[in-house]
């Protein structure tokens, strides 16, 4: 069983940053890959970006590609989102992800543990 807790969201002005955490308590942390979602009002949960195991391996949406930073350190059982370049368009409630496989994946489906979430909200 893995728990999941978001930290870092808040209100931040267009073109600015946030960093997200995500920190993780059970066993076996560095033997999942971890993934960022995020949900608009009225919209469908959307993938954001996947981690690997060993941190080597990223994958962004097109979306947040070149903006977005995803990274871990499991020495400390935590992912991270680095958020760069925000847009209005990135308001949403983010959600990290605890996947078994080794690379993770862009499908939701595919997750085995969520945390509760947390807000990011970027004004214009």
């Amino acid at each position: 069983q893995v728990q999941l807790v978001e930290s870092g969201g808040g209100l931040v002005q267009a073109g600015g940053s946030l960093r997200l955490s995500c920190a993780a308590s059970g066993p076996s942390f560095s033997r999942y890959a971890m993934g960022w979602f995020r949900q608009a009002p009225g919209k469908e949960r959307e993938f954001v970006a996947v981690v690997g195991w060993s941190g080597g391996a990223t994958s962004y949406a097109d979306s947040v590609k070149g903006r977005f930073t995803i990274s871990r350190e499991n020495v400390k059982n935590t992912m991270y989102l680095q958020m760069n370049s925000l847009k209005p368009e990135d308001t949403a409630v983010y959600y990290c992800a605890a996947d078994r496989s080794p690379f993770g994946s862009s499908f939701d489906s595919e997750y085995d543990y969520w945390g509760q979430g947390t807000q990011v909200t970027v004004s214009s």
